[in-house]
């Protein structure tokens, strides 16, 4: 009731005010009271008198208003409500010009100074000058004032009104305040100066955080902000609580009081227990204990948070008091066996995530942070990896409400700080994070960038004394190797250490992480000692370049690593990881002669039982290639949701109607406990054969041929067709006098290139600039023609050419209604990246594509995963994955093709397959800058329908070293195909 009067109120009269809380920030119009303190300044005293007359109505046995602490804002909480301050830089861009900069943000994404990325040889070093004035209004005097920085990038010296607040903070990444209750002018206006370095004075800071392998930024780009509290308070807690109810706490607290009091409430301020309380510990925290029976715990299933409510006691009377949020979890690393959490085995899945956004840099907020973790579920993961600095902690704040697990990592890529230094940061690090449950581990540093004598600092902070990793090395029995070929992981799960890889599959443009993932993750569930694993990375950390007119820039090939793009555009891999990673895990992979309805499935959940989750069907019919994309749903329903227990196996039992096979597909979709859904498997009822049928009128009117130089000609209704009499293949296609460019075709086409390596896979950027799109030269050119024959047959006109060598024949059967029915068939022995037959088309001509196979994502021969059967239609576009990003990519690879429609600036193509097994090639996309190992390989011609189709490696693997699916395709045998063609309506 308070809460609400007082928000009713100062809406009422100041509607930017921040909302009362128990929690309490400062209700106040904070912006406008910034940029003119003074006008303000009454306001500010009203607001300040009724929050704390309200605050000590509510309280119990208060000693004097204020008894909470205080936090007023000096910047924005975000990059959304940055407030502008005075700045200017003393180099690069807007050079030691006055202006205004946003508060929190990176000054190079608002047009300062010079980017830089970690390898660059020369770095920048501008000198970034902020000023800021700010009220300390008089009823703050007898409190102590403490200016808070949440991240300045890198060094910060800090005045208040031309004194030195405090020693000059180094490491961009860590929350350090400084008492300036002493430097304050009580009830005027103070000034407050932020000199920032972007380089670190201390080589090992720069070595740490500015030599990585991504990109640097400057400035103050987290929250600054005010505290006040009572001269007595408690600084802060450190709280262990088990998933059995043992709750254990350290509160450290500054000035004279007597004792603690601890009560622990739901979120909802409902007692737990009886309140417990211990006397205070001077010199030491103080130990407050006891238990909670049967409490809600926490995990990433059951995000079950509780808050402790801790008042300092002085002469009888509460004068200081804060609130922490915590979750009963119990953590523990069984050696040789796994991670546990509250007793259940857990495999983490999950991806590294660096603070980035390509409009703000580094310079974040709440609402990006939510962004980014219900993407990071929408893929199914339970688990990110802080990479590779400690994050926002409203990024933390959020994984333990929305049930995320955490490696929280300390800076260090490859290189680490000092000891001195590393050991400060440390303690700023985990007395900040220590009490969030979502964390499960602390990272000291990455690949190397350890200080191994900061590994047993770790504890000293924290009471749960969590598990200490060394990310890319095998450590506390925990083997975290990053980007291990296949055959290494299988060793490593054949090993007696726990093995949780803390990057793995480095996605590289197109292939991203879903390519090669499937085998790895089969691999990692057969074993019991894999604890699961970190993808490389969340985003394709490309930044706006405000030196460059806005251009997006990922640095060539060193930072497209991501699963979406910069602004989060969702690339193939994303529904890849989604169906690969659903914890509900479909057994089936068609549907049997004798399906019953019985969809077999594993349960991957570690504490849900499946009869809290959903399941649904739904019998669709696909329209014809003239009618609109999607599906018509014709019956569905509701599965009952079987009782089957974490790493169980059962079945659902669908309700399908009687005729249910009269339906051209079967769709069976699983959602959460909480209505998310986890994946969609769609199965066809209807063969390919059939949709031919359907869609292929039966033959009429009559054909008629005749030889024309070196060419076959028939002629069917308005439609002409022309094809060469020396081998067979089509030349020319006229309707009604319009011309349709598809020709030379079909020509076996059986690629079998060497595989790039790390130094050696694919084009140069000069090379990329001299031929964006080059056309690889078919493998196979030794079939001949041997003979080539045309004659009428009915109403149909026959040419066949039979061949020598490996193409055996090419038929084709010209209707009088106009289709063209093509059948042809090769023999191929041997490995190759892909076969099939291909044509020429010009790519200039085509407009968009609509057909009924998987989609809307191209795939790869290893990362099929992700694709729905459904009539798509995506525009053309030319994008390059990781260098541009509208997606889904028109060009590429289509998987279980049954019919498409080109849609050309010469009319429709259609083609409709009259078999399962092939596969649509449309184009070839341009080789992206220095794939290294990602190269996409394709065979020549543009238009292809393939039997089998190259698989894609990643940023340092060969295809093939990822595992069974990314070896090259295994030909034996005689291979056949056939699809009719209609040229126009």
């Amino acid at each position: 009731m308070l809460s609400t009067a007082l928000s009713c109120f100062m809406r009422q009269h100041h509607p930017l005010a921040i909302p009362f809380s128990p929690s309490f920030s400062f209700p106040f119009p904070v912006g406008r009271l910034l940029k003119n303190p003074v006008m303000h300044y009454q306001q500010f005293r009203m607001a300040a008198r009724v929050a704390g007359v309200l605050g000590l109505l509510a309280g119990a046995a208060l000693a004097a208003p204020g008894f909470q602490t205080q936090t007023v804002y000096l910047s924005g909480t975000g990059v959304e409500d940055a407030v502008p301050w005075k700045f200017r830089v003393s180099e690069g861009m807007r050079a030691n010009q006055p202006g205004t900069i946003p508060v929190p943000g990176c000054w190079e994404l608002h047009g300062y100074g010079a980017y830089s990325y970690g390898h660059d040889k020369v770095q920048p070093n501008e000198v970034g000058y902020y000023e800021r004035e700010f009220a300390a209004p008089a009823e703050w005097r007898g409190q102590r004032v403490f200016l808070v920085f949440d991240g300045v990038m890198t060094d910060a010296e800090v005045k208040v009104n031309g004194q030195v607040a405090g020693p000059v903070h180094q490491g961009a990444y860590y929350r350090f305040k400084h008492e300036i209750t002493a430097l304050l002018k009580w009830g005027a206006p103070n000034t407050l100066e932020v000199v920032v370095h972007k380089e670190s004075a201390n080589a090992s800071v720069n070595r740490a955080e500015r030599r990585g392998d991504y990109w640097n930024y400057s400035g103050i780009f987290r929250p600054v902000s005010l505290q006040v509290v009572p001269p007595q308070f408690v600084e802060r807690m450190a709280i262990h609580a088990q998933a059995d109810g043992a709750f254990t706490m350290q509160v450290f607290s500054e000035g004279k009081a007597e004792a603690v009091r601890a009560e622990i409430l739901t979120l909802q301020d409902q007692p737990v227990g009886e309140a417990f309380q211990a006397v205070l510990v001077s010199g030491g925290p103080t130990v407050l204990q006891t238990r909670v029976k049967q409490p809600q715990t926490w995990t990433a299933e059951t995000p079950n948070l509780y808050k402790v409510r801790v008042s300092l006691l002085a002469g009888g009377q509460i004068v200081h008091q804060r609130e922490q949020r915590f979750g009963f979890r119990t953590m523990e690393v069984r050696a040789g066996d796994g991670l546990y959490v509250n007793g259940s085995k857990v495999r983490l899945k999950g991806t590294c995530r660096h603070s980035f956004h390509p409009d703000s840099g580094r310079a974040l907020s709440r609402a990006i942070s939510r962004a980014d973790i219900e993407l990071m579920q929408a893929m199914n993961m339970n688990a990110v990896r802080m990479s590779h600095y400690p994050p926002d902690e409203h990024f933390l704040d959020l994984c333990d409400e929305l049930g995320m697990y955490v490696l929280d990592e300390l800076a260090g890529w490859q290189k680490c700080y000092d000891a001195d230094i590393g050991a400060r940061l440390l303690e700023e690090m985990v007395t900040r994070d220590v009490n969030h449950p979502a964390i499960l581990f602390w990272d000291n540093g990455n690949e190397g960038g350890w200080n191994t004598a900061l590994d047993t600092l770790f504890a000293k902070y924290d009471p749960q004394q969590r598990h200490v990793l060394h990310p890319w090395a095998l450590f506390g029995d925990v083997d975290t190797k990053h980007y291990a070929v296949y055959s290494a992981v299988v060793s490593a799960l054949n090993s007696n250490h726990i093995y949780m890889p803390t990057e793995f599959v480095h996605g590289l443009y197109d292939g991203g992480q879903g390519a090669g993932l499937e085998d790895y993750w089969n691999l990692m569930l057969a074993k019991p000692n894999s604890a699961g694993g970190f993808t490389w990375a969340l985003v394709d950390e490309a930044v706006k370049r405000t030196d460059q007119n806005g251009r997006l820039d990922a640095n060539g090939n060193l930072a497209p690593d991501g699963i979406v793009g910069p602004h989060r555009e969702k690339e193939g891999s994303f529904y890849t990881i989604q169906e690969l990673w659903s914890p509900v895990r479909v057994l089936l992979k068609e549907l049997p002669a004798n399906f019953d309805g019985a969809v077999p499935v594993h349960n991957t959940y570690a504490f849900t039982d499946l009869s809290a989750c959903r399941f649904s069907w739904a019998l669709v019919r696909f329209p014809a290639p003239d009618a609109a994309p999607g599906h018509q749903v014709i019956a569905q329903g509701n599965a009952p949701s079987p009782a089957v227990p974490p790493d169980g196996k059962g079945a659902v039992k669908l309700p399908l109607p009687a005729d249910w096979r009269q339906a051209d597909a079967l769709r069976f979709t699983a959602t959460n406990p909480n209505g998310r859904e986890l994946w969609t498997w769609t199965w066809p009822i209807i063969k390919a054969s059939s949709v031919c049928q359907r869609i292929v009128p039966p033959a009429a009117g009559k054909a008629a041929g005749q030889l024309r130089g070196e060419n076959i000609v028939v002629q069917a209704g308005d439609a002409e067709f022309q094809f060469s009499a020396k081998d067979g293949l089509l030349q020319k296609v006229l309707r009604g006098g319009n011309a349709f460019s598809l020709s030379n075709g079909p020509v076996l086409v059986a690629e079998n290139q060497p595989e790039g390596t790390k130094k050696s896979g694919g084009d140069k950027k000069k090379d990329a600039a001299k031929n964006p799109n080059p056309a690889p030269a078919p493998v196979l050119d030794a079939s001949t023609p041997r003979t080539v024959t045309h004659h009428a047959d009915g109403g149909e006109y026959v040419i066949r050419a039979d061949y020598d060598g490996p193409t055996k024949f090419i038929e084709w059967r010209v209707r009088g209604n106009g289709w063209l029915q093509l059948r042809y068939a090769y023999a191929l022995q041997g490995e190759f990246d892909c076969f099939g037959v291909s044509f020429d088309y010009p790519e200039s001509q085509v407009k968009a594509v609509k057909w009924l196979g998987q989609g809307p994502y191209r795939v790869w021969k290893n990362r099929l995963a992700g694709t729905t059967l459904d009539v798509h239609r995506k525009n053309y576009n030319d994008t390059l994955a990781g260098q541009t990003w509208e997606y889904p990519e028109f060009k590429g690879y289509h998987a279980g093709l049954r019919w498409a429609v080109l849609e050309t600036g010469e009319g429709p193509l259609t083609v409709v397959a009259n078999q399962e097994d092939l596969f649509l090639r449309l184009f070839t996309p341009q080789t992206p800058i220095e794939p290294k190992s990602a190269r996409m390989i394709f065979p020549a011609g543009n238009l292809s329908f393939l039997h089998a189709i190259a698989p894609i490696g990643n940023k340092f693997h060969k295809a093939s070293d990822t595992g069974p699916m990314g070896m090259k395709n295994q030909a034996s045998g005689t291979y056949q195909g056939e699809v009719f063609l209609k040229f126009g309506p």
